[in-house]
């Protein structure tokens, strides 16, 4: 027997010497790669704290709060149109103008955000690691962040408004595919 190798050149020249063990180092090189990236792959879920100031900064509160508003409006929109050159008695008139506020009023009691924040918790501790979340709460901390934050509404607002002028003639369109297959299909009205 001769000396054993020192260097990996003379591991790699030295014909005798065993492949089990050059197998063995590749076998556990591998496995230490593969054990550091999954280590690095299983990130630390962000702590409630962190969300919810991150829901703060996010202003998330008050982004539910005027999409009520916005419900209600675009609620009173739809049922005028629908009324439109119809005469309607007092009462009539009366209660469709409260039904906007009382559709609203159940939103607010069933989608209130002292009943959705802990659902917000979990859906961003389940989707976000603790390093994301500390990268968007920096971001929404920042200049930029707290302009986006703040415009936010108007763009929403935007967006519905919007949205509302597409959804008309979208609407009639489908209520006239869906007579005319009906028309199609001999189905009586």
């Amino acid at each position: 027997m001769g000396r054993e190798p020192t260097s990996r050149r003379e591991v790699d020249s030295d014909p005798t010497y065993p492949l089990e063990s050059i197998a063995m180092r590749q076998a556990i090189a591998i496995l230490l790669l593969l054990l550091s990236s999954v280590l690095t792959c299983t990130a630390a879920q962000p702590t409630s704290e962190s969300v919810d100031t991150l829901l703060t900064l996010t202003k998330t509160e008050a982004l539910l709060e005027s999409m009520y508003g916005n419900v209600e409006q675009a609620m009173r929109q739809r049922m005028a149109q629908a009324v439109a050159g119809k005469s309607l008695s007092a009462e009539q008139q009366r209660s469709l103008e409260a039904m906007p506020k009382r559709f609203v009023t159940i939103m607010r009691e069933e989608l209130s955000w002292k009943s959705l924040k802990p659902m917000y918790i979990e859906i961003y501790r389940d989707s976000f690691t603790q390093e994301e979340i500390d990268g968007l709460i920096a971001f929404y901390q920042s200049p930029v962040g707290m302009a986006f934050v703040n415009k936010m509404p108007i763009v929403m607002q935007k967006s519905v408004t919007s949205m509302q002028a597409r959804m008309q003639p979208m609407m009639e369109k489908m209520q006239a595919a869906m007579r005319q297959a009906l028309e199609d299909a001999t189905v009586p009205k």
